[in-house]
């Protein structure tokens, strides 16, 4: 059955190829299709119709039949009041506004080139891992370039909105919100909630007062997680444990729940321990960091700031009291690099945002630039299309690609998929 989405695509183009005409016979030309809405309300804003020798500006509503009009209230909504013209597929009765008068209306069906749908058709029928796999390939590289940078500013978007969100509630301290933003990056998507759990429960002020010395930055962090709540064999734990209960009153701290830490299905590398105790050196070694990244213009001198190894009890741990084989615990690069493409880059967009300084938003696309494509899953399937992402500028519109339009088939708010079917247009 058709959907109002393909309605809506072709009113938005103009995709017509028949004179459109209201029920009662009268001539109707589009000056402007108006402004697509995809929240609440009519379908588009402020769109200016001709009809007959009168023009009109307002609002217009789409729908597959013309009854769907009452069958959805619009006629007891006053936010359907300044609709000039009610587009359907096929109009199979009159509608009212608030006043009684009779609502323009125009039939579509006939009035497209019937393969646009059966293309469409296709795209949502597809069960191959995007819909147009088969069909890309008509796609030109430009085309495509060009609407992978808009899906890396969108996705960049997305992400500022999750970093507005904290600095609010954080009264605009700059500072605070990217420890936050930092520690849940730290926990990745596994452990990325209670470590930001951890973080608000521990402020950076705090950490501050004791930034010199390790192991009472590591005693709090710990201590914060509800990993010091037990008895151990090793000394370093039970001295973490003494050091934290005296900080723990000093600042009348309350820790989170250790139930919240996941270390199942996690290789030992990610394990939470750890990843605090790379955190705790973070915290130890860095003064300032987030002035020092806005003033840093190379990925890296920034990647530099991560090349960090956890204290010396962790070269032969990944657990309290559970040893293993001496290994280095630091970082690592690909670690680092996801924390650059997922906190620093976004927080330095979002800052230059806000201070009107466009030299900072470019650096942060300059930095993506410069880092290599993320490899995973997302990216080796466009790869096997010959997409390929030869930086995580290109990567991070991949990932957003996928992930917000191929997987739900929102073709028609694609700029892959309205060239694909164009091109049924020109053929």
């Amino acid at each position: 059955m058709m959907s109002e989405d393909f309605l809506h695509y072709l009113w938005k183009f103009k995709l017509f190829n028949n004179e459109l005409i209201t029920t009662h016979g009268e001539p109707v030309q589009i000056l402007n299709c108006g402004e697509h809405n995809k929240n609440s309300g009519p379908d588009f804003f402020n769109a200016k119709i001709k009809i007959g020798n009168t023009t009109w500006a307002g609002n217009v509503e789409m729908h597959v039949k013309s009854s769907d009009w009452n069958s959805h209230g619009h006629q007891k909504d006053k936010a359907y009041q300044n609709i000039i013209l009610h587009a359907v597929l096929d109009a199979d009765a009159k509608n009212m506004d608030l006043n009684g008068n009779e609502i323009p209306t125009i039939q579509l069906r006939n009035k497209f080139v019937p393969e646009l749908w059966n293309q469409y058709e296709k795209l949502l029928n597809s069960k191959q891992w995007i819909p147009c796999a088969n069909m890309i390939d008509i796609v030109d590289k430009f085309s495509i370039n060009a609407w992978l940078e808009r899906m890396l500013i969108e996705r960049l978007e997305e992400k500022i909105t999750f970093i507005e969100t904290l600095l609010t509630q954080n009264k605009n301290n700059w500072e605070e919100t990217f420890y936050q933003c930092l520690a849940r990056n730290f926990g990745f998507k596994l452990n990325a909630s209670p470590f930001e759990l951890l973080a608000k429960s521990l402020p950076l002020k705090y950490l501050g007062k004791h930034k010199n010395n390790l192991s009472q930055i590591e005693a709090m962090l710990f201590g914060q997680a509800g990993l010091l709540n037990e008895k151990f064999t090793d000394k370093y734990p039970n001295d973490l444990k003494a050091e934290y209960d005296f900080l723990k009153n000093k600042f009348n701290l309350v820790p989170v729940e250790k139930h919240l830490w996941k270390f199942a299905r996690t290789r030992p590398v990610n394990f939470p321990t750890l990843r605090i105790a790379q955190f705790a050196m973070l915290v130890h070694q860095s003064s300032h960091l987030l002035s020092v990244i806005l003033e840093t213009k190379k990925a890296k001198d920034i990647l530099k700031l991560f090349d960090l190894p956890a204290s010396e009890y962790w070269t032969t741990h990944y657990r309290f009291d559970h040893p293993g084989k001496s290994s280095d615990k630091n970082l690592g690069k690909s670690s680092a690099e996801n924390i650059i493409i997922n906190t620093v880059i976004p927080f330095l967009f979002l800052y230059g945002k806000e201070k009107n300084d466009d030299s900072l938003k470019n650096r942060s696309l300059e930095l993506l630039e410069q880092l290599p494509s993320e490899k995973n899953n997302i990216t080796r399937q466009w790869e096997s299309l010959k997409i390929e992402s030869g930086s995580a500028y290109q990567s991070q519109g991949l990932i957003q690609l996928k992930n917000k339009y191929c997987s739900h088939k929102k073709c028609l708010n694609c700029g892959i998929g309205n060239k694909i079917l164009s091109k049924t247009l020109l053929s």
